[in-house]
């Protein structure tokens, strides 16, 4: 049993083309999830966090495209200064 299998769930139905249930197989065959619901379910958070990291991405985005020449500068500067020394004085 994975770790997917103990969250609480809610049984639904849902038509599905040929087309999507072969990927949905396939995807449960070569992840080897123990059932195409699983297999399903990984797919669409697997969406979820693409769709979240885009957003992410989007707002990264949106900052800098707004944010004043000036600060951009400081953080240019700020960042050519610790590149260098950033884990200096941390062992491995």
């Amino acid at each position: 049993m994975t770790a997917q299998a103990t969250i609480r769930k809610v049984k639904r139905s849902f038509t599905l083309t040929p087309e999507s249930l072969a990927f949905v197989h396939e995807t449960r065959k070569r992840r080897r999830i123990g059932s195409d619901s699983e297999a399903l379910d990984l797919l669409l958070k697997d969406l979820m966090l693409e769709a979240r990291r885009r957003e992410i991405d989007a707002a990264f985005t949106a900052y800098y495209d707004a944010a004043p020449d000036e600060d951009l500068r400081e953080q240019r500067e700020w960042a050519e200064g610790t590149s260098g020394n950033m884990f200096a004085g941390i062992r491995e």
